[in-house]
């Protein structure tokens, strides 16, 4: 047997695709075989295997799991729960690694595949490798055993434990995605008020989608807040992998502000460690960091690249606009939004101030969203090598750790190429309107060379 996959699933991070067009069981029995034959060739036997709550990942696990046994895998089934919860499992049970069945932030016809093995993401070229070799129908046979742990309990105590945080009066809105559950059992061991909305599980997301990142989602959040009169309000996406925070104004903190203020006490513990932020994040925030007397680095924006990054460095702690926070500093190194949220109102705590204090404190930067806009997949990658020739011949400071970030009088701007859709991203940000609009036309300009339109397709 061989197996073709829609190459537009093989993505950086994971395999992701809309379920009935570019995703089918097949090729989830088919992930199954040849992840295992991976997992084998590497001398592992074991691996766990959760789900998220969306309408189809039971039946894309069941397919996952039968093409695993069939390679000779043993599978310890976690059942239902956000991403983290699996990759706890693969830090705590006796195995050699782990798949989470997922569509992560995006919209309920999505779902796809996270995978971990032998202590590392499976991304990149390994992804593609699994492409190659499903094609070529390089698989083991065998016949390996199904168990099932609920490991929910353990999770939730193990994200508590050590708590040093105040009692605070906080919103929750778990966005009906897979961290619902683990949610409502998280509250009940944190001191203070908590008001929970939409931790019932619908694969269907019928309140808001299920991305913490876009500030439409966060309308009911904030509404919350505001009624209750609560300190704060945190907000999870569907796997609960991404936080989205906002304070007592209904002001959103974004992932760059919230990772300054979870920084200081990781600072105090670990003076002098090198703390991680993508390409997209604030100029204020390496400051913020290099104040507190960290070492700040700036990196490509990507899950498992910041993760690969944080064990070269021995990282304490990382994290992305996106809302994705890694602590490595008394958690495991891998991303959790519900382990982020617990140390969120530690560090508020430990501040002596509030939420709404310690965003008032920050820089007033302008700053655009992230602004996305379609490309051709064959060009996105080309014209950011096309921009940045343009800028070396220019003696501009520019850093290409992830595309190109500008450095001018004004601020900065970014241009990167998605590795995960066909659009290319950008950001700007500066001290004042008049020079934000300067570095948007600065960004206009480059890609005009290029014969690219800056039209803004969502943020």
């Amino acid at each position: 047997m061989t197996h073709q996959f829609e190459s537009t699933i093989l993505r950086e991070y994971d395999i992701r695709g809309i379920v009935g067009h570019t995703l089918h069981e097949a090729d989830a029995y088919a992930i199954g075989r040849t992840l295992g034959s991976m997992a084998r060739d590497e001398g592992v036997t074991t691996l766990a295997v959760g789900r998220d709550g969306r309408t189809h990942s039971e039946r894309l696990e069941a397919e996952l799991v039968r093409g695993l046994t069939e390679t000779g895998i043993d599978v310890v089934r976690t059942g239902m729960g956000p991403s983290p919860m699996l990759y706890f499992a693969t830090h705590t049970l006796d195995v050699g690694g782990g798949i989470q069945v997922t569509g992560s932030h995006n919209p309920a016809d999505y779902n796809g595949f996270k995978m971990l093995l032998s202590g590392r993401s499976v991304f990149g070229e390994e992804i593609q490798g699994l492409g190659r070799r499903a094609g070529e129908g390089r698989w083991h046979d065998g016949q390996g055993k199904v168990t099932q742990v609920d490991i929910l309990d353990r999770y939730v105590d193990r994200l508590v434990e050590g708590f040093r945080g105040k009692a605070m009066r906080v919103g929750w809105d778990a966005g009906n995605g897979a961290a619902g559950p683990a949610l409502e059992k998280l509250v009940k061991k944190l001191p203070g008020e908590h008001h929970t909305i939409y931790t019932d599980v619908d694969g269907n997301f019928p309140n808001h989608h299920p991305d913490p990142t876009v500030e439409k989602n966060l309308e009911d959040l904030k509404k919350l807040v505001a009624e209750k009169n609560l300190d704060l309000g945190i907000a999870f996406d569907g796997d609960g992998d991404r936080i989205g925070a906002v304070d007592a104004k209904g002001r959103v903190i974004w992932g760059d502000q919230l990772l300054a203020i979870l920084a200081e006490p990781v600072l105090k513990d670990e003076p002098g460690a090198t703390i991680i932020a993508d390409v997209k994040a604030s100029q204020a925030l390496f400051d913020r960091i290099g104040e507190l007397g960290g070492q700040p680095l700036m990196w490509k924006t990507g899950h498992s690249l910041i993760k690969s990054k944080m064990k070269e460095t021995k990282a304490p702690l990382a994290g992305e606009m996106s809302g994705h926070i890694f602590f490595k500093h008394r958690w495991f190194g891998f991303d959790d939004a519900l382990y982020a949220s617990v140390r969120l109102l530690e560090a508020v705590s430990e501040s002596g101030q509030s939420l709404t204090e310690l965003r008032d404190a920050m820089p007033d930067n302008r700053a655009t969203p992230e602004m996305r806009f379609p490309v051709d997949e064959s060009r996105k990658f080309a014209v950011v090598t096309e921009v940045l020739d343009r800028l070396k011949g220019d003696g501009v400071r520019v850093d290409a750790t992830d595309g190109a970030r500008v450095m001018t009088d004004d601020g900065w701007w970014l241009l990167r190429a998605s590795n995960t859709q066909d659009v290319l991203v950008a950001r700007a940000e500066a001290r004042d309107d008049a020079g934000l609009e300067r570095l948007l036309t600065a960004i206009d300009q480059q890609l005009a060379h290029s014969g690219v339109e800056r039209t803004e397709d969502s943020h």
